[in-house]
């Protein structure tokens, strides 16, 4: 069925873009008005068009009633600003008006929420008669800065069109062997938390036979504590586009989409806008630069779904089908958007590769040790002195980036959860023996990840913790496979009945579902959140007191 509901999408494709519509009509309408019509385009059933419909949260029905959202991160949620956020918020537009909304990426001053289609934060609440009006208000950005030996996604080589058009001419008139190779001595690794090798992708997809070929950019950043692809896709937008042009070329594709998450609209602004600029000047199109490359570029504005940031899902969401996780093999490179061959790399994948080529391979891999090598953004959140992106070089100590970095923490913090949801909780006196590398956090049972840091406050309840995890992957997971759908359901009820104190939690129950959904779960999502978990009930099991959990 999936298979056939790609083949239809896909013949009309990304132009007149099948989710799009979707969303158009359901953000748009009150009622099922259209969605026969849109059936009937395609060529496919009106269950079908309403089951991906009803899917993502932006689109259902109840979401549409509200007028405010307040971010329910991990980040927010730690800081403790979300309670008072919402009772203000109630009290201005009315108890059933404000609805919750996952990790805005405002991890850096919490207070987040979402109205009228933009997203405030910090200080902004104390404006909010002024937003009500629609009047404009000054917001805080965050701050970023490299401490890299060599920085690969801070410089200012590629911040206009001029330095634009003189790299694409350079690159689209070379070997694309040469270009593949480049990654490849680089020992790029994908920056999304994978850490598959991007040159080996990118060679792969590129030996593929095919007329048709898609470049996908993964820009679903929905990991709480992270703000660096936000940084990118606002502050450096022409790196990301660059990478994608030339992974375009180096695998014979014409085509290119970038997948945004609605809940970013000032980098959807930054990279339409650049995308537009491009276009105007000839960058972008057909036969750009008096080449037979022709390279187009396309945005898909995503609709509330975590599970988006895994690749299959993501590519389902494009196509206009439910974001269930597909299984794989095959993998993209082979069978991907519209069963064709696909790169798809995340945003800060695209801009190290585009540093790359501007720096040369041997200085990015001159960087770390080759399983993690070059620069790496690390976002640090509103606990620590100085909350912000820093890019940092790779295997930099850990308690480097803590104290100097980081500049220590404002209050006193018992564990960092790094790397998001699915990233594993390291107690303060174990982050600090490690250094920022891949392998070595996964050693040691914990996950790097994306590198975003969420700190968890010396007061804050580790049951908590926990519940709020399972209820986030319960609510978030795609449903296709028994262990994440079932899995995070009864691990939630689980923590509900100890915080209510009406049942104790079973440990050897509770780590046989742990083990269950980490083995058998079909995605990274309910198949990764146990490790965090485990990593909770290792490290702080003082925690979980007698009252809380039972031996047997």
């Amino acid at each position: 069925m999936s298979k056939n509901i790609s083949n239809l999408s896909g013949r009309i494709g990304l132009k007149n873009n099948l989710f799009q519509k979707i969303s158009d009509r359901s953000l748009n309408s009150t009622d099922d008005k259209g969605i026969k019509e849109i059936a009937n385009e395609y060529n496919m059933g009106v269950s079908t068009i309403h089951g991906a419909e009803s899917f993502y949260e932006f689109l259902r029905p109840s979401h549409r009633e509200k007028k405010a959202f307040v971010c329910n991160g991990s980040a927010c949620m730690c800081a403790g600003t979300q309670d008072s956020l919402k009772k203000k918020l109630k009290e201005k537009l009315g108890d059933n008006k404000v609805g919750e909304m996952f990790c805005l990426g405002h991890c850096y001053e919490n207070h987040a929420f979402h109205y009228n289609g933009e997203n405030y934060a910090g200080n902004d609440i104390n404006s909010i008669d002024q937003i009500i009006k629609g009047e404009e208000i000054k917001q805080e950005k965050f701050f970023s800065k490299s401490f890299a030996s060599t920085s690969f996604l801070m410089d200012d080589n590629l911040l206009n069109l001029d330095q634009f058009k003189s790299l694409l001419q350079k690159f689209i008139n070379l070997d694309k062997k040469e270009i593949i190779k480049s990654l490849l001595d680089s020992n790029l690794s994908g920056r999304g938390g994978a850490g598959f090798p991007t040159g080996l992708k990118w060679d792969f997809c590129s030996k593929e036979k095919s007329k048709k070929k898609y470049v996908v950019c993964n820009a679903d950043e929905g990991d709480s504590g992270a703000f660096s692809d936000r940084y990118l896709l606002e502050d450096q937008p022409l790196k990301v586009l660059f990478g994608m042009i030339i992974c375009g070329f180096v695998i014979g594709s014409n085509e290119g989409v970038l997948y945004i998450r609605g809940e970013y609209p000032k980098s959807i602004e930054a990279i339409n806008g650049s995308i537009n600029a491009l276009k105007s000047s000839k960058l972008l199109g057909e036969n750009i630069l008096g080449t037979n490359f022709s390279f187009d570029l396309n945005i898909c504005i995503g609709q509330g779904a975590y599970i988006c940031g895994e690749e299959t899902a993501l590519i389902a969401s494009i196509e206009g089908r439910r974001a269930e996780v597909d299984v794989r093999p095959p993998f993209p490179v082979t069978e991907g958007l519209y069963k064709k061959p696909t790169v798809v790399n995340n945003v800060e994948t695209l801009a190290a590769a585009t540093g790359i080529l501007i720096n040369g391979s041997e200085k990015f891999s001159s960087i770390g040790n080759k399983k993690s090598a070059g620069t790496k953004l690390v976002c640090c959140d509103s606990f620590f002195n100085n909350p912000g992106v820093y890019e940092i070089d790779m295997c930099t100590p850990m308690k480097k980036i803590i104290n100097e970095i980081g500049g220590g923490f404002k209050e006193p913090i018992k564990a960092l959860q790094i790397g998001g949801p699915l990233g594993g909780v390291v107690p303060i006196k174990e982050v600090e023996k490690l250094n920022l590398d891949f392998q070595e956090f996964t050693a040691a049972g914990f996950m790097l990840g994306h590198a975003s840091i969420v700190s968890i406050p010396k007061d804050f309840s580790m049951v908590e913790y926990i519940h709020h995890l399972f209820e986030f992957s319960a609510e978030e997971s795609c449903g296709k496979c028994f262990p994440g759908r079932l899995g995070s359901y009864r691990g939630k009820e689980m923590f509900d009945q100890a915080i209510n104190k009406s049942k104790k939690i079973p440990l050897k129950l509770l780590n046989e579902l742990l083990i269950t959904m980490k083995k058998g779960s079909l995605c990274a999502l309910c198949g990764a959140i146990p490790v965090p978990i485990m990593n909770i009930l290792k490290y702080f099991s003082d925690e979980m007191k007698s009252d809380i959990v039972q031996e047997n």
